[in-house]
């Protein structure tokens, strides 16, 4: 097993902690459950920056690390919303965005085609793990950082979702799409 798979199976691994933490109360739960995420981001980060850097990318890493950082996404927000401080529509709507590109992608990659992130995909996973971050911590620890998360962020997480689903649609929904109705 190389870095990269280690590091993204270290996140999967993490997801199941996160999400006990994040639901259960106990003195520093935040700050706990704060750290479990932050990390695991981090394991995304270090994952894909290795296997590029060191040309050691695999079948299984592409599909693992893409479903690891799916699977921490949608438990966090799930989490979230089970703590009423997410609507369950706003995680829906991110969810379903992030369940309809993956599975656009799939058939691309099925056809031939490698559908790469967009600029707008990249800055929505970015926006959307310094939010989640910043929900998770919660309002004690940064009061102004949770006030502009929460709502803002949120609303510019669901806004940016549909806009990158969007785009991927229109920039190649017809060459692929075409292909699969043959």
């Amino acid at each position: 097993m190389n870095i990269p798979m280690f590091l993204t199976i270290t996140r999967m691994i993490a997801i199941p902690a996160l999400v006990v933490a994040m639901l259960s109360h106990f003195p520093g739960q935040e700050i706990i459950s704060f750290s479990i995420f932050v990390f695991a981001c981090l394991t995304d980060m270090l994952d894909g920056f290795w296997a590029r850097r060191k040309k050691m990318t695999t079948v299984l890493g592409s599909l693992l690390d893409p479903m690891a950082d799916k699977l921490l996404i949608a438990s966090a927000l799930i989490c979230l919303v089970q703590s009423q401080v997410v609507a369950a529509w706003m995680a829906i709507i991110i969810i379903g965005r992030e369940i309809a590109v993956t599975g656009f992608r799939a058939i691309a990659s099925s056809r031939g085609y490698n559908i790469p992130a967009s600029g707008w995909g990249k800055l929505k996973m970015i926006l959307e793990t310094v939010t989640i971050a910043i929900l998770i911590l919660g309002p004690n620890y940064l009061p102004f950082l949770y006030r502009l998360a929460h709502p803002f962020g949120l609303w510019l997480i669901v806004i940016m979702a549909l806009f990158s689903a969007t785009e991927y649609f229109f920039r190649f929904g017809r060459k692929v799409l075409s292909e699969t109705s043959s």
